[in-house]
């Protein structure tokens, strides 16, 4: 997931040309080239260069954000990283300038959300199992079926319940959260050598699924029948190659854009849980901002939010095609079978119990953000 270049060049640009162009004009005034198509002609390359380097000069505020993932992949991973800078440049009137450090190249997970909070970075996109050791309370997302579709994520972070119980722990430990990213929810991907699909708990039955160091997945697919396997994830294209583990649950774009077309056969939308990401930055860093500059800030994320949501439908489309070509197949189970992955897995089961308690405080907290994600707030997002 890390790379020496954060950067994948584009079509036709080999990557000591992009290398040249780095070491001339800098990482960020190459990469908002190169994604633009600039670098194809001298002089809109120098065009582009100059406004970057004008728009640096004249900010009064600089804003690094760091993200695991190189700039192209919001073709099949939306997570808008240049629209995000564009736009924060743009509502601040020029008054903030956005440095992009993609890629990996500032660390990945947790060590950008430790880097938000230290205010060695002032933002950062990681996932919200990254926020958890600061507000234990966004692990209840991976609680199956109540969250799991996409418009319920969304109806859930961007609700009042949301706001009133989660945001304070977000903020009592020096982070904001400026927006969320919608990815798609989690699948069930089998190895090669299924011919089959899983289309109900039952065939998960022996299947030994690739889970990381969770509790609550652990506890998800064994109500569900599977073998739960905790393998490392640098680990685990060689464990399902191997047939150490049969099956992993990322999103659709998440097995494309790591790679593991060429290892699969089958993927099921079983739409367990989501697969929500988030823009956090540093609270003091912003809270010392001007309340125009913060205003301007906050703006840019509400509006590279909405381009996100309009992405999501396009990302997985693309990433579908892309697995495709391998020979990777899908299925979408029908209204039926959905309600068996429910009845032996939801968020009903009093097996949740002891999770709603622990993180939300109580299950009359839980209930509070359950009804939050299914009642529909202002933002739309297309569903698998």
């Amino acid at each position: 997931m890390t790379s020496s270049i954060p950067h994948d060049p584009p079509a036709g640009m080999d990557r000591r040309a992009f290398l040249r162009l780095v070491s001339r004009y800098g990482f960020t005034a190459a990469a908002v080239a190169t994604a633009s198509g600039a670098y194809m002609s001298s002089a809109a390359l120098a065009q582009s260069v100059s406004e970057e380097r004008e728009r640096k000069a004249a900010a009064e505020h600089t804003m690094i954000v760091a993200t695991p993932y190189v700039l192209g992949a919001s073709r099949s991973v939306p997570l808008m990283q240049l629209d995000f800078k564009e736009n924060i440049q743009n509502m601040t009137n020029g008054k903030v300038y956005v440095r992009l450090a993609p890629g990996g190249e500032l660390g990945v997970g947790s060590s950008l959300a430790q880097s938000v909070q230290s205010n060695t970075i002032q933002a950062a996109q990681h996932s919200l199992a990254n926020f958890a050791p600061f507000a234990p309370i966004v692990d209840l997302v991976n609680i199956p079926y109540w969250c799991g579709k996409n418009q319920q994520a969304v109806n859930l972070v961007n609700s009042k319940q949301w706001a009133d119980l989660v945001n304070p722990s977000i903020e009592a430990r020096g982070f904001k959260a400026l927006w969320y990213v919608t990815i798609d929810p989690r699948t069930i991907a089998l190895r090669r050598g299924f011919d089959q699909p899983i289309r109900t708990p039952d065939d998960l039955a022996g299947v030994k699924m690739r889970i990381p160091g969770s509790e609550i997945l652990s506890q998800l697919y064994r109500l569900l029948g599977a073998n739960p396997t905790p393998i490392a994830w640098g680990e685990t294209p060689s464990a399902i190659t191997q047939g150490v583990a049969d099956a992993l649950d990322p999103s659709v774009q998440g097995l494309q854009i790591f790679g593991f077309d060429a290892i699969l056969s089958w993927v099921t939308f079983a739409q367990t849980v989501p697969n929500t990401q988030v823009y956090s930055c540093n609270l003091d860093w912003f809270n010392a901002l001007p309340g125009d500059v913060q205003e301007g800030i906050l703006f840019a994320s509400e509006v590279t939010a909405h381009q996100n949501l309009s992405k999501v439908p396009a990302a997985r489309a693309f990433s579908m095609w892309d697995l495709s070509q391998a020979g990777v197949q899908f299925y979408v189970p029908n209204d039926d079978e959905m309600g068996e992955w429910v009845a032996r897995g939801g968020h009903q089961l009093p097996d949740w119990d002891p999770f709603k308690i622990e993180l939300a405080g109580s299950i009359a907290n839980f209930e509070t953000l359950n009804e939050a994600a299914n009642t529909r707030g202002k933002y739309v997002v297309h569903d698998v």
